[in-house]
């Protein structure tokens, strides 16, 4: 490097303009530095300066896609009275919390503009989201429009399909399911299906507005398919998982935010404990106890096969084996994980919501899963190999009805850092607080459990850094009011274009 670098550095040209760039140092006197500094000074300004660059080009990158959809998409405006929406929500037998409301107002808001919505709803499980994608769907349908909703499985559509049959009937809206295995369409305008309902030629015109579950992210490729067959529709996408403001900012940045940040009234907190080695067996009794009283158990472990990485983390099959035949021999147990083709999946799950099955043995695969009212416990083997954010929406997987839930959390590795970070969730029920302590501990590219790639992996800035991303975000706002092809900053534009299939949003 020492001989290399001397020859390097006349050759790189800044990609800042001086204006953005400030007093910050230059990219050659920052590279410099950074391996060879002259004092610690010297090396944090350079490190100061590089995670500068690696922030804000992904802002440059996400705010100009955005600022380029707004201006290239037009739609239709989606009209209505305030008396259409006060219809929807009598019609509902439950009141809508504040969050639910301010939501849907912010969504209304988009759907009334020329320009198609592209905004992205957060809310944690059992916050209530397919409500207000109903709310959504209810607007669009009243303006003679067409709404397609896509969930990740079959199970979820189903569910979709069914709760939203249920919120619309009222209305005379009638549902349409679309999946791999069932295709029930004719006429109705809203279709619920998975992606098969991108893979087959359905009618899709005149379509209004399309919902995606559980992505985080509907691609240009895929919206590509609505705009190829109608005007561009609005698009609203719901996730389930925490994202940390800075996360928002940074990676979500061409997307419009929504967050439900107050779960219903009704709703009790699912009690939490770490449950020592030594416990193990008292936490047996206890779940054997609620079985008999006629509750359902999950069961997560993180694998499905043994792992050289992972020694001590128990898979699923090994530990379903286990259970059967030496610890719950009185219960009934099911087996779930990604292995299991689609219709062995859907009858473990079926199955565990009809109560054939006591305890469903099951990797993660569950996080994004049915409502099963019944079930009141969830225990989480090797809870240290999760996230924070991620054991937090495993434990809202229970608690959906009306007796008291809990997560008993078991690690293979009970270090005091691990017993630590664990007994957070013991007192935290807050699912952006407990994604910011990941942030914080972890990193943001094992944010959600598994070690993400491109625009997650950052190699020297950090997504905790809020004054840094708050300073790159107002940097490329200036740049693009001022220009928005990019086109007077030719050597920006040439990183920009260099660093594209790394940063640009999908």
């Amino acid at each position: 490097m020492a001989k290399v670098l001397p020859e390097i550095l006349p050759k790189i040209t800044d990609p800042l303009p001086e204006d953005t760039r400030g007093e910050m140092l230059t990219l050659q006197e920052a590279l410099q530095q950074i391996h060879f500094p002259d004092s610690w000074d010297k090396f944090n300004l350079a490190k100061e300066r590089l995670s500068f660059d690696e922030l804000f080009f992904i802002q440059l990158a996400s705010q100009k896609q955005k600022l380029l959809w707004q201006k290239k998409q037009s739609t239709k405006p989606l009209l209505y009275k305030d008396s259409d929406l006060l219809c929807f929500m009598k019609s509902l037998p439950f009141e809508l919390t504040l969050a639910q409301q301010k939501v849907i107002g912010e969504i209304c808001s988009d759907l009334q503009r020329e320009q198609p919505m592209n905004r992205l709803l957060q809310g944690e499980v059992g916050s209530g989201k397919t409500v207000v994608a109903a709310a959504a769907i209810y607007l669009t349908c009243l303006n003679n429009c067409r709404v397609t909703l896509m969930a990740p499985t079959e199970i979820l559509a189903f569910q979709h399909f069914e709760t939203l049959s249920k919120m619309l009937s009222p209305h005379n809206i009638k549902v349409g399911i679309y999946t791999g295995s069932k295709k029930r369409v004719s006429d109705e305008p809203v279709l619920v299906g998975t992606h098969a309902l991108l893979s087959e030629k359905l009618p899709l015109q005149n379509m209004g507005l399309v919902i995606v579950d559980e992505q985080q992210r509907f691609g240009v490729k895929q919206r590509g398919l609505f705009r190829a067959q109608s005007a561009s529709p609005h698009f609203l996408t719901m996730t389930a998982t925490p994202i940390p403001r800075t996360v928002a900012l940074t990676l979500y940045g061409d997307l419009d935010l929504s967050v439900i940040d107050e779960l219903p009234k009704n709703r009790k907190i699912v009690k939490t404990y770490f449950v020592p080695a030594a416990k193990r067996n008292d936490a047996y009794k206890f779940i054997e106890k609620h079985v008999k009283a006629g509750e359902q158990v999950y069961l997560i472990t993180p694998l499905i096969e043994e792992s050289e990485t992972l020694k001590t983390t128990k898979a699923a099959k090994v530990e379903f084996e286990r259970l059967k035949t030496k610890i719950f021999l009185n219960s009934r147990l099911g087996l779930l994980h990604g292995k299991l083709k689609p219709k062995e999946k859907e009858k473990a799950i079926n199955d565990f919501k009809n109560h054939k099955i006591d305890i469903l043995v099951s990797t993660s695969v569950v996080e994004v899963g049915v409502d099963v009212p019944n079930a009141t416990i969830m225990v989480i083997e090797g809870a240290e190999n999760f996230g924070l954010a991620q054991l937090h929406q495993l434990r809202g997987r229970v608690g959906r009805g009306d007796i008291q839930s809990y997560a008993l959390l078991f690690a293979e590795v009970e270090t005091p850092q691990v017993i630590s970070r664990l007994k957070k969730l013991e007192k935290i029920y807050d699912g952006l607080k407990l994604a910011e302590l990941d942030l914080k501990i972890r990193g943001g590219g094992d944010l959600y459990g598994t070690r993400q790639s491109g625009r997650w992996d950052l190699k020297i800035a950090s997504l905790s850094d809020i004054d840094l991303i708050e300073k790159t975000k107002k940097a490329a706002e200036k740049i693009l009011s001022d220009n928005l092809e990019l086109d007077k900053y030719r050597a920006l534009l040439a990183q920009l274009e260099s660093q594209a299939k790394e940063i640009m949003p999908d």
